[in-house]
């Protein structure tokens, strides 16, 4: 699913392989498929795919070896756009996408996690994909004191590439709290679970470096469709 605010087609190609590699559906040292057949299949120009590849061996996932191929390189803690995003469809993976719904600045909810001295916030309601797949929603809150108004054409369908980019804000941290609630009365008629339905969640509070709060957001997934992944460790 696209959005006006989407990543340009090679960042899109090169986190779709970074998280295909982390859900382990292209093995270390794998040779992927020659390059015009690769972009063929992905319905992208030989030239854009190049720029992805590229982006992903500057990370040290690819391999790229004259006149052989490109070789999956396995590694832990890859820096990528998605780093901190942790759902992925039953089967592993998935590109996520937006659609915002709606922004505003409101009073701060009484019932979230401190997040920054501001009294208001800026409060972002969009559908989450993956992979093309419908799984969730998600609100998230900005501290007010980071931006005197944010609009839904402002944002990028990476929040956390957005606060970096145009506001100078890089997340450096993040703390998770997961279980079940029911789907908030504000879900969309045209979502396919109803309002109350009983969903996966995961509260979030982000933060910048020295543990400073600027974020609160929540997230309902539908627990058929999508999974909370956090890989740590060597394997």
């Amino acid at each position: 699913m696209a959005t006006p605010s989407a990543l340009p087609k090679f960042v899109q190609l090169s986190e779709m392989l970074i998280r295909e590699i982390a859900a382990g559906h292209l093995a270390d040292g794998a040779r992927l498929p020659p390059e015009r057949e690769m972009a063929g299949t992905l319905g992208v120009a030989v030239g854009t795919l190049r720029k992805a590849l590229a982006d992903v061996e500057s990370k040290g996932l690819l391999e790229r070896v004259q006149g052989s191929g490109n070789y999956v390189r396995h590694r832990e803690q890859v820096e990528s756009v998605y780093t901190f995003f942790r759902l992925e469809l039953k089967r592993g993976g998935g590109l996520p996408t937006a659609q915002v719904l709606s922004v505003a600045l409101l009073p701060k909810p009484a019932d979230a996690r401190p997040f920054g001295a501001h009294p208001l916030g800026h409060r972002i309601r969009r559908l989450r994909w993956l992979g093309g797949v419908l799984v969730g929603l998600e609100e998230i809150w900005l501290d007010g004191g980071y931006a005197p108004a944010i609009g839904p054409d402002d944002l990028l369908e990476s929040l956390y590439l957005f606060y970096r980019d145009r506001l100078g804000l890089v997340i450096a941290a993040a703390e998770d709290r997961i279980g079940v609630a029911p789907l908030p009365d504000w879900t969309p008629p045209d979502f396919h679970l109803p309002a109350g339905a009983v969903a996966g969640y995961i509260e979030r509070n982000s933060y910048l470096a020295g543990r400073v709060p600027v974020e609160f957001s929540r997230t309902w997934f539908d627990a058929d469709r999508a999974q909370y992944i956090s890989r740590m460790g060597k394997g």
